[in-house]
């Protein structure tokens, strides 16, 4: 069973994740992140850690935050680790211009409350 106390760490783990993968890449574009295979594979990885921490935060959490689509990032999670083989550069690169902005506001918004309590 997944421990709430630990949720709070699940979603720094997030937020670090997603900072990390931001400030690696400047300029948006798939040339530039294909440029270097590694920068390539550390922001798979770290999409990789986004997926993880989700499905590591407790059901309930999820279940009172259901806003937010928890079950998609663990998806890509699944497809990233699974099916490696598969991984779609542009469809990465889709995760970061469209995905992460709105995924780290709301996990933003999640720590901010938790730090109210």
């Amino acid at each position: 069973m997944r421990e709430p106390v630990r949720d709070k760490e699940r979603l720094r783990h997030i937020y670090d994740a997603i900072n990390r993968i931001q400030g690696r890449i400047p300029t948006l574009n798939l040339e530039s992140l294909l440029q270097d295979v590694l920068v390539y594979y550390g922001v798979v990885k770290n999409i990789e850690i986004i997926g993880e921490a989700v499905y590591k935060l407790s059901k309930e959490f999820k279940e009172e935050h259901n806003m937010t689509a928890w079950e998609d990032i663990e998806g890509m999670r699944h497809v990233l680790v699974h099916d490696y083989y598969n991984i779609q550069p542009g469809r990465v690169l889709h995760v970061i211009e469209n995905d992460l902005p709105p995924l780290k506001a709301q996990i933003e918004q999640y720590l901010s409350e938790m730090d109210e309590q």
